[in-house]
């Protein structure tokens, strides 16, 4: 039978494992890249799996004064697109080194939401 201070001690090593996954995890979130579309490709945005915007790109045809409110419009879509891939390949990452932690799918852990 494993004393209390082997438990405790075993616990805490459990507990530094887990922390050091997530953390990876976190990099690894910061590497994966999505981009987000509208206006047919017109407007394209990249950001990080994490959400982090890192390019905007949008065609010189819809660099018209006139079409001001039309472009923030697709830029706004081209985020939100951006966000909804993001978060897909976040939730495929967090459910990959969660099941790699033998933890249940859905498993929310501290921080990590």
């Amino acid at each position: 039978m494993k004393s209390m201070e082997e438990m405790i001690k075993a616990a805490q090593q459990a507990a530094e494992t887990i922390q050091k996954q997530m953390t990876e995890a976190q990099n690894t979130l910061e590497q994966i890249m999505v981009e987000g579309v509208s206006g047919g490709g017109l407007v394209k945005i990249r950001c990080t799996a994490k959400g982090r915007v890192v390019g905007v790109a949008i065609d010189d045809s819809l660099m018209v004064p006139a079409d001001k409110q039309m472009l923030e419009d697709l830029v706004a879509a081209a985020f939100n697109d951006a966000r909804v891939r993001a978060d897909a390949a976040s939730g495929a990452e967090m459910e990959r080194i969660q099941g790699s932690m033998g933890l249940p799918p859905g498993f929310k852990l501290p921080g990590m939401g």
